[in-house]
């Protein structure tokens, strides 16, 4: 787990991505720079009547300016508030919290399956993947949506030169059907070599990933999707039960578990 610090931030920037995606950059945070891809931060929401933290991925960083991106997606009170944050509105971030994907080694090609709020981490790792010299023909970002409005930042990820593949229920973007039957057609295509899985998004998706990575021999790790009161493994309100027995808390020994780690 990372230590953690909290700090009163700014909202620098608020970008509307579709109607109802957005990214928010938040700023300066003292321990911006020790956020990795997979980890999160907890927004508590000033000034207004919602007690509850919400927890956010990290899409990107900046850490000379000490500054700290989220995309999220309105559900409900807190994300509507947060939307219509303007410039200068105040928000409590404490982070990062949780655990962080590990690197692939060179060798390996690099899959990642992402979906609604689950690909802002993903994003992440590929643009630091690809800053710190990791070939960029050597990672495919599968990324599924009900339909092309919900998939947001198509020319930031395209802009990496990574493979990008983009699959949507009602066929309006890309390939029509499931983001992880795409990427199992692509895994069956491939002839030899090693590979390494990333996955974060909704719970069906997070499963079929995880079978997908079982079914064929493919480490990896997904980020999983949590309610988390408290973030720091107090309250347990985002407890989930291990295959080899027991259970962990998502918010300190996850959010990013190993493929096969998890009963989904």
């Amino acid at each position: 787990m990372t230590r953690p610090a909290a700090a009163t931030v700014t909202v620098l920037r608020n970008r509307r991505l579709s109607e109802r995606y957005y990214a928010m950059t938040l700023g300066p945070h003292p321990r911006a720079h020790a956020c990795r891809p997979g980890s999160f931060v907890h927004v508590r929401l000033c000034h207004s009547d919602i007690f509850l933290r919400r927890p956010m991925s990290v899409a990107a960083v900046d850490p000379e300016r000490q500054q700290v991106e989220i995309i999220f997606k309105v559900f409900g009170r807190g994300t509507t508030f947060l939307s219509r944050c303007r410039r200068g509105t105040p928000l409590d971030l404490l982070g990062p919290l949780g655990t962080a994907f590990a690197w692939p080694r060179r060798s390996e090609r690099v899959l990642m399956i992402g979906g609604g709020v689950g690909f802002p981490p993903l994003l992440f790792l590929a643009t630091q993947l690809v800053q710190r010299g990791f070939p960029p023909d050597r990672i495919e970002f599968f990324y599924g949506g009900r339909s092309a409005d919900e998939i947001v930042e198509r020319t930031r990820i395209r802009k990496l030169g990574i493979g990008f593949h983009p699959a949507t229920d009602d066929g309006s973007l890309g390939e029509k059907g499931m983001v992880t039957e795409v990427a199992e057609r692509f895994v069956r295509r491939l002839r030899g070599g090693k590979l390494r899985l990333y996955g974060c998004g909704p719970a069906g998706m997070l499963r079929a990933t995880d079978e997908l990575g079982r079914r064929h021999g493919i480490p990896g790790q997904l980020a999983l999707e949590a309610h988390m009161p408290c973030g720091i493994g107090v309250c347990l309100g985002c407890v989930v039960p291990l295959r080899q027995g027991g259970h962990a808390r998502v918010c300190v020994e996850g959010p990013v578990f190993d493929i096969g780690e998890v009963v989904l």
